[in-house]
């Protein structure tokens, strides 16, 4: 396990604009042996299982469009041909 020193306490509070006293660096820089973790908490993925449902129709989807062509959503041109 790597140690970290007072100076380094300090460096990362003046980074974290947090204030500090004396006491409490030197209480922070005598704690070791702490394991790095990516998060304070335990995290686990939440999956469902993959099931195949019915989906809208191409009709169905374009059916509130103002305006298809093609089975699909038909909007202004924004760029030029050059």
């Amino acid at each position: 396990m790597a140690t970290i020193s007072r100076e380094e306490v300090a460096n990362l509070a003046r980074l974290a604009r947090i204030s500090m006293s004396d006491a409490e660096l030197d209480h922070l820089a005598a704690r070791a042996d702490v394991l790095p973790t990516s998060h304070p908490l335990a995290v686990s993925n939440v999956t469902r299982e993959d099931v195949v449902k019915s989906s809208l129709t191409p009709e169905q989807a374009l059916s509130g469009a103002p305006a298809s062509a093609e089975q699909r959503f038909k909007v202004p041109q924004i760029l030029g041909e050059e």
